[in-house]
């Protein structure tokens, strides 16, 4: 019987692995090699959710694998010290997996290289681990309310002010480039790809804003605080600025009759995503009167959230997203004006969230509920509560 020898990380098994391990058991006895934790951790940049020996008791446990290794390399190769050891006479791989690396590798040992496709077994649907991360992953977002680039030192130089977050379960489809900061949380899930540590809000804020902001990134761009802050605090928060990138305070509310307010007067609008390659800082024009205007349009959104006065909350609301597009008019770009013109008479207040030029409006609403059952395009929100 030949040895066929086939190497991955399986850390959600599924039964896209077991049919894959099936069709290639086709080939004869079939011996597994296992990405190792360290090899995972530095290859593809995230922790396990399964350690390597749970993920090798798992796969021996499958009936069509004769046994199963840790490798003992690293990077994508990984399986080279395992296929020296175990001299296989076949080498499997799915179509994703195939690479020319693999095939000269295969022809230099003398060993039958076979390519085979991703099909699931019949009556099954398809799975891929990266497709079930994501449905798996319970890291929150985060929308911005008000205060909108008052992070940033080269804006809060100006005037001081307070930047205002609510962190978002995850209940929607969290879209690429559309201002619910997917680049903090992609990084975030680099290391915890599930779901957030038990740990102090603030300091896993700091925590994932200094890991964002390498000192070695070689674009040079500091993402903002508000970023991190408006994903791992909890509720509703505020954040004051003062030309630092840090915020010299954190305040936050948590008061579930608040929460369930907002819940009930918040929706978005999905739009088209932020274009690649478009400059929302391109004809910024950051003054200090504006600067004020953000800030004092700040103040008044948190006073009025307070008081739960929808009023005051539509035009704090509004007049922060004014300010936010006095001091970077290329915000509204592209498509973006024709959305607003087609709400704007249906909703109190809207903007978007992060920097603009795409993604969501996210408006004010006199009903959630009913503006959600009106227009079937529209999300409800869920804010994360503590704890």
């Amino acid at each position: 019987m030949k040895k066929v020898f086939v190497s991955g990380c399986y850390d959600l098994l599924h039964s896209g692995h077991v049919e894959f391990f099936r069709q290639a058991a086709q080939y004869g006895d079939l011996y597994v090699g296992i990405g190792s934790d360290k090899t995972i951790l530095h290859y593809k940049n995230h922790r396990t959710l399964y350690n390597e020996n749970d993920r090798l008791f798992m796969v021996k446990s499958i009936r069509y694998v004769k046994d199963a290794f840790i490798n003992a390399g690293s990077g994508v190769m990984d399986f080279v010290p395992t296929v020296d050891f175990l001299k296989p006479d076949i080498l499997v791989v799915n179509e994703d997996g195939a690479s020319d690396e693999k095939r000269r590798f295969c022809e230099e040992r003398g060993i039958e290289y076979v390519v085979l496709q991703r099909i699931p077994a019949e009556g099954l649907d398809a799975h891929s681990s990266t497709a079930l991360k994501d449905a798996l992953c319970r890291i929150p977002t985060r929308l911005d309310l008000a205060g909108t680039w008052i992070d940033q030192p080269y804006v809060s130089q100006y005037a001081p002010g307070w930047a205002i977050t609510i962190s978002l379960e995850p209940t929607f489809e969290i879209r690429e480039r559309c201002g619910l900061s997917t680049s903090t949380r992609n990084m975030i899930k680099k290391i915890w790809p599930i779901q957030l540590p038990d740990m102090n809000p603030e300091m896993l804020a700091k925590l994932v804003f200094c890991f964002e902001n390498d000192p070695e990134r070689s674009d040079g761009i500091i993402s903002g605080a508000q970023d991190s802050i408006g994903i791992c605090v909890p509720g509703l928060c505020r954040h004051w600025y003062n030309g630092r990138f840090w915020p010299d305070k954190i305040e936050t509310c948590n008061d579930e009759k608040v929460l369930n307010w907002l819940e009930q007067h918040l929706v978005m609008i999905p739009m088209e995503p932020r274009k690649p390659g478009c400059s929302i800082v391109e004809g910024k024009d950051i003054t200090k009167p504006k600067v004020e205007a953000l800030a004092s349009a700040a103040e008044q959104c948190w006073n009025a959230i307070m008081q739960m006065d929808l009023k005051a909350f539509g035009e704090a609301y509004k007049a922060s997203f004014n300010a936010q597009t006095a001091l970077f008019p290329a915000m509204i770009q592209g498509s973006v004006q024709n959305y607003i013109d087609e709400y704007k008479n249906q909703v109190l207040a809207w903007k978007m969230p992060g920097a603009g030029g795409g993604g969501y409006l996210a408006c004010v609403v006199n009903d959630a509920a009913a503006f959600c059952n009106e227009h079937q395009q529209a999300i409800r929100i869920s804010i994360r509560r503590k704890g």
